[in-house]
């Protein structure tokens, strides 16, 4: 770099700094891709044993952690910041006047950072942008899900019903109070007014938000991306079935695992969650043939899905872009998924692996039925299509592109 030419600075910002989630991964990767090409990251978050080091963390907001035991007063100020935190804009202004950054991207930020900074980044004149990781600008309860199956009675603006159904962990006053904060935020404009574009991974969350009213010039699709230098199909294909993920309703493991019972197809279930032991006692009662093989992470949980026959995502809620099918793909794994949200655009049919009608097992049995008696070659086949797709279509350069192209249109060029 030459003393005429000026380092972009990226303000990288998200409720955690660390990687916690699927969330903090695209996150921290994001940072990432764009130090690589000589830009300097700057991050903006919570206090969190778990953050990694940072010499910027001295102006991260205290931490909130729900679920502990407080005071009634703590919570009452907790409740404060998490509908517009005061501490958050005191301590982003100082960091503004400090790292003066050329454009804001932010991720998840409700409830620790809170939408409260849209505000001050606009007094201060800094683009924003903010990548939508679900579907909280529509629904208060950020997954259009109520006991299990898909809602949508909050559109039209309809927002009391967060409070009706009980969306919040059942609770009239924790659902009461993401109604006050959700009233406040659309009072105030702050994700409407106050954010320049938002990218949206998938197409079918931004045609979901485009009909619960939000404008479509606002709403930028940029597709997740994978690192695929770690991520190699060296492994030769075994005579199971994989799930890896988190073991929740939403999931549609109860289906899934009614679908290995009618097919007799061997399927493995790496993962731990609140339905741990109610699925483990339907496999039982079913004599499914399913094995559970807990949490599994790095290498294990490559091998794992390299040596599946394929991964399969039974979800019955509207998932936005699993990355998950981006890592099977990359290790040259075909995909078994729900017809529901996103994952249908994330698999070419009968190319890079197969669908089946959410919540439906039958169907479920019939499309694990046909993997596992498909050819070895065909199955190769299957997975090495889905490799060569994300490596035009999801990598990190293509990704990184797309977000240099949505910058420019913002005024700002590296």
């Amino acid at each position: 770099m030459t003393l005429d030419e000026k380092q972009m600075r990226l303000l990288a910002i998200n409720n955690y700094f660390y990687r916690r989630g699927g969330a903090e991964a695209i996150f921290l990767d994001h940072m990432s891709l764009f130090e690589d090409i000589g830009w300097d990251a700057v991050p903006f978050a919570m206090q969190h044993p778990e953050n990694l080091p940072s010499d910027w963390s001295r102006y991260f907001v205290s931490e909130i952690e729900y679920g502990r035991e407080s005071s009634a007063l703590t919570k009452v100020k907790q409740a404060a910041k998490i509908i517009y935190s005061r501490e958050a804009q005191q301590n982003l202004s100082q960091l503004l006047e400090a790292a003066k950054p050329d454009i804001a991207h932010a991720h998840n930020v409700y409830h620790h950072l809170s939408p409260s900074i849209f505000a001050t980044l606009k007094q201060h004149n800094i683009p924003v942008v903010m990548t939508v990781h679900d579907l909280k600008l529509a629904c208060p309860a950020y997954k259009m899900l109520v006991d299990g199956h898909v809602c949508e009675q909050c559109k039209g603006g309809r927002i009391y019903n967060v409070v009706a159904n009980r969306c919040i962990k059942g609770s009239v006053s924790l659902s009461g109070l993401v109604f006050v904060e959700t009233a406040v935020h659309r009072m105030l404009g702050l994700y409407r007014n106050k954010v320049d574009r938002f990218v949206v991974p998938s197409r079918f969350y931004r045609e979901k938000l485009i009909e619960w009213g939000w404008p479509p010039e606002q709403l930028v699709y940029i597709p997740n991306f994978v690192e695929t230098d770690h991520l190699k199909p060296v492994y030769e294909a075994q005579d199971y079935l994989l799930f890896a993920g988190r073991l929740a309703p939403e999931k549609g493991l109860k289906t899934l695992i009614t679908a290995a019972a009618k097919s007799d197809v061997k399927l493995v279930i790496a993962g731990t969650g609140p339905d741990e032991a109610e699925l483990k006692a339907l496999a039982a009662e079913l004599s499914a043939p399913v094995a559970f093989a807990g949490y599994v992470t790095g290498e294990k949980l490559h091998r794992l899905i390299g040596e599946a026959r394929a991964l399969v995502l039974p979800s019955e809620w509207y998932e936005n872009a699993p990355v998950s099918i981006l890592e099977a793909y990359a290790l040259g794994t075909p995909v078994i998924g729900a017809r529901i949200g996103g994952i249908p655009e994330m698999i070419r049919e009968g190319e890079t692996g197969l669908t089946a009608e959410a919540g439906n097992a039958d169907d479920l049995a019939a499309q694990l039925s046909h993997m596992a008696a498909m050819p070895l070659a065909e199955r190769n086949r299957m997975g090495l299509a889905g490799r060569e797709w994300i490596l035009n279509e999801f990598s990190a350069e293509a990704y990184r592109n797309r977000m240099l192209a949505l910058y420019a249109d913002l005024g700002v060029r590296a």
